[in-house]
């Protein structure tokens, strides 16, 4: 980018190219130039409302902005529009220098990414060590109610123990007394199911003016500890009927001693699942590149064209299960058996075998399994 001839342009025509380019690119090449045309357009709601500080690559990673740039931000550029900035995308890494280089005052948009329990103990409770060191600035943010805050995402999938979320998470939760729209992906490790029921006395209860909710949590127990080991999907989604803002589905796998429930709002707006086994929904998973699965029982053939079918753009698929699949006599395992239907994985470019039989090798390996990666 020539600089000389930009400042040649009338500041309309200036201000309608750099519109057309990355905000945060422009802001980090541009701020401190020591030009009033350009301050003057940098000062622009478009340039400064929205700051991202994560990467998010065409395989679904998360990418922390790279160390030049977020101490370029924090050092220059965010203590001069920080009254400016009404939301925020980070991750662990960045989030600490980002909330302590300026106010924030009408954030209203807070997404975080790769968190979990150690960040949310570390920063997100009034127990918080860093609490002498944010001080006024971010007290607001960070252990106060959160009057402002009208939308907050937690992805992608946290893992915490039961203690962190009834702790922590719910704490954080209920004071987002404002807040519109809740992204959440969690697994909630060792405690009773988290149903629709425990959701709205436990936050919605709390957000009155919560309008949108997209969400998978999972939680599982040891079977001889859980009191849900009977209770079937109905009887799950049955206790949604508090939550109206999507439909809701749910999954229920037994794997040994271990009893483990997905409830999720629909459309399934995440893009990883773990784990599922032979039962699941019939329902058509759009955004998910990685999936796991595993089961007690055999994955047959049937089972690898429903995942192809159900998860159209999976990218890497991890399998687990030691089960051999049901033998056939040798003349219906012959080259042109009938009993095999084709399924095509058009976009997967990563196959992980975790504790398998070698039936699974071979169905993916062997051709006259009729399993294609193309």
């Amino acid at each position: 980018m020539n600089q000389s001839n930009l400042l040649d342009l009338p500041t309309e025509i200036l201000l309608i190219i750099l519109k057309k380019l990355d905000n945060m690119d422009i802001l980090y090449s541009l701020s401190g130039v020591d030009n009033q045309q350009l301050d003057s357009i940098l000062q622009e709601n478009t340039f400064t409302n929205n700051l991202k500080f994560v990467i998010i690559t065409l395989t679904d990673d998360i990418l922390s902005s790279a160390d030049p740039v977020l101490n370029r931000f924090c050092i220059d550029i965010l203590p001069k529009i920080h009254y400016s900035v009404k939301s925020l995308i980070l991750d662990s890494i960045s989030m600490e220098k980002i909330l302590l280089a300026g106010d924030y005052p009408n954030l209203t948009q807070l997404k975080l990414f790769n968190f979990n329990e150690n960040i949310v103990s570390r920063y997100f409770t009034g127990e918080s060590p860093f609490r002498h060191i944010f001080q006024e600035q971010i007290t607001d943010l960070i252990l106060d109610d959160l009057p402002k805050l009208k939308c907050f995402s937690f992805t992608p999938l946290s893992y915490c123990s039961s203690e962190t979320y009834d702790a922590m998470i719910l704490h954080l939760f209920r004071r987002m007394i404002n807040l519109e729209e809740l992204t959440l992906s969690i697994f909630v490790q060792e405690r009773t199911l988290i149903d629709g029921t425990s959701l709205y006395n436990e936050i919605f209860v709390y957000m009155s003016r919560l309008n949108m909710f997209n969400f998978w949590i999972c939680t599982d127990n040891m079977i001889n500890n859980s009191i849900h080991h009977h209770l079937s999907e109905d009887d799950i989604q049955q206790t949604f009927t508090n939550i109206i803002f999507q439909q809701v589905e749910c999954i229920i796998n037994h794997f040994a001693h271990i009893s483990q429930y997905h409830v999720f709002s629909l459309p399934f707006m995440f893009s990883c699942f773990d784990y599922i086994g032979n039962t699941f929904p019939t329902v058509i998973f759009n955004y998910v590149r990685i999936l796991r699965v595993q089961d007690n029982v055999p994955f047959e053939h049937e089972f690898f064209i429903r995942i192809a079918c159900s998860f159209p753009l999976l990218q890497q698929l991890t399998i687990k299960n030691v089960r051999p699949q049901s033998s056939l006599p040798d003349e219906l395992n012959s080259n042109d058996n009938q009993l095999y239907s084709i399924v095509n994985y058009s976009y997967l470019i990563s196959l992980c075998f975790e504790i398998v039989h070698h039936d699974y090798v071979e169905q993916f390996l062997d051709d006259t399994k009729h399993i294609y990666l193309v």
